[in-house]
Order: structure tokens, then C-alpha cells, then sequence
């Protein structure tokens, strides 16, 4: 009660003042509460992998070959690999191929030792040069290499040969869409075993499967002329992860 007639006392100093009163305290302050909306559950999903491939017969080959010389000396091992190197290029654009598709891959002059009783004797100098030749017709890949070898003799040196297509994008773009078909195959048949339908597309990643690469099937068309060989097939493949939702 002394408490309550203090609280009074102090109301009616403050009206006599013309200074309005304090607010009343609530007996019993209750806290506000906040009602979380409902959160609707997460969807059923399914993830699939999807493997898709394609093929196609090359229209492009890819020559690495070259000239390498060993003389006594090294100004002399050099002009007969520039002399040798001429010769090659002259019969690579005799044989039809641009200049534009020719690249020097690899320049080098170096000493040769011998081992005579322990003792590494210098015996000559080495000289060498690696080029990259393609060969857009590529029926001629066989008249190529045999000019390369003719032109340059015991000095020319064919070190590998590769066919490819000149459009990697459009082999990539078939294997991708029957990776991707594969995966959605997948996940329909889930989905129907579970008793429910394929919803939409939730994610999709793709592995790349590398680049394009030759596939044996034996070819006898460049037997016809120059050196025989079966370019076969080009051939890329690409992995896919999907993840649907299952309705």
C-alpha cells in the first residue's frame, strides 16, 4: 500500500507541475509470439548418370614428320637439315597441302658423343626439325608421307600419324545429346517403378570424356597410291549426372 500511495503522491506533483503523468507498468508483461509458416517439404528426387557416344569417319589427318641430319660439324649439320627441310616442304606443297597448315613443332642442334674407354668423345653434331602437317584431303595422306620420304632420304624421319575431324564441336554435340537422353531414360524408369512421374530437370553435370579419339576400322583406300593406311573412325563420348524430381 506505501507503494501504490508513493506512485500517487508522485502523479499528482507532476499534474501540479502541468507535466504529464508516467505511463502505467502492465501487473503482467506477456512476451509477443511469432508463428513460423509451414515449410513445405523437399521434393522427391532421383539422380541418374547418362553415357552417350559418337562416331564419324575423318576428314582430317595429322602428320608428324620431319628431317635429322648428324655431321662432323655443326654449321655443317645445320645447312643439311635446312637443305633437307627445304625439300620436304617443297614436296608437302606439291602435294597439295597449304602453307597455312604446316607448323614447325620442334627445332634442335645438338653434340654426339661417343664413349671410347670411359670417355665421352664428341663425334658430330645432330640436327633436327619436327613438323606438323595436315592433311585436309585426306585421301591423300598416303601420297603425302611417301613424298616426305622420297624428298628428304635417309634424313627424313615420319613419326606418327592421326586422323580427326575438322568439326570436333558437331561429334560432341551428337554424343552429349544421347548422354542426356540416356540419363532422362534412366530416370523415367525409376520413377515409374516408384510409382510416380518424372518431374523437371533439378541439375546437370557433364564429365568430359576427352578429346575425340580414332576407333579401329580397317580402310583400304590409301592403298591405291603412296603408303597404305586405315584411318578408321573418330569417335567421343560424354558422361552425364542429372538429378529430376520425382512427382
Amino acid at each position: 500500500m506505501h507503494a501504490v500511495r508513493s506512485l500517487s503522491t508522485v502523479a499528482v506533483a507532476l499534474a501540479a507541475l502541468g507535466l504529464p503523468a508516467a505511463p502505467a507498468v502492465a501487473a503482467h508483461a506477456r512476451p509477443a509470439t511469432t508463428v513460423a509458416p509451414a515449410v513445405a517439404p523437399a521434393p522427391a528426387t532421383v539422380t541418374v548418370t547418362g553415357a552417350g557416344s559418337a562416331s564419324a569417319a575423318p576428314d582430317l589427318a595429322v602428320l608428324s614428320a620431319g628431317v635429322e641430319v648428324t655431321e662432323k660439324t655443326a654449321d655443317k649439320a645445320l645447312a643439311a637439315q635446312n637443305s633437307a627441310a627445304e625439300a620436304l616442304l617443297a614436296a608437302v606443297r606439291k602435294a597439295g597441302v597449304a602453307d597455312k597448315d604446316v607448323t614447325t613443332e620442334g627445332l634442335s642442334l645438338s653434340a654426339v658423343h661417343q664413349d671410347e674407354d670411359g670417355t665421352a668423345k664428341l663425334t658430330g653434331y645432330q640436327a633436327s626439325q619436327v613438323f606438323s602437317i595436315k592433311v585436309r584431303a585426306i585421301d591423300r595422306t598416303g601420297a603425302v608421307i611417301q613424298a616426305v620420304v622420297d624428298a628428304a632420304g635417309d634424313a627424313g624421319r615420319v613419326h606418327s600419324v592421326a586422323f580427326d575431324v575438322a568439326d570436333a564441336g558437331a561429334l560432341r554435340a551428337a554424343a552429349r545429346d544421347r548422354a542426356y537422353q540416356d540419363a532422362r531414360d534412366k530416370a523415367a524408369q525409376y520413377a515409374k517403378l516408384s510409382g510416380r512421374r518424372l518431374g523437371r530437370l533439378v541439375s546437370l553435370d557433364e564429365s568430359d570424356g576427352g578429346r575425340p579419339r580414332p576407333v579401329p576400322m580397317p580402310v583400304a583406300a590409301f592403298a591405291k597410291e603412296g603408303v597404305p593406311l586405315a584411318p578408321g573412325q573418330v569417335q567421343d563420348e560424354v558422361s552425364v549426372t542429372a538429378v529430376f524430381e520425382l512427382r
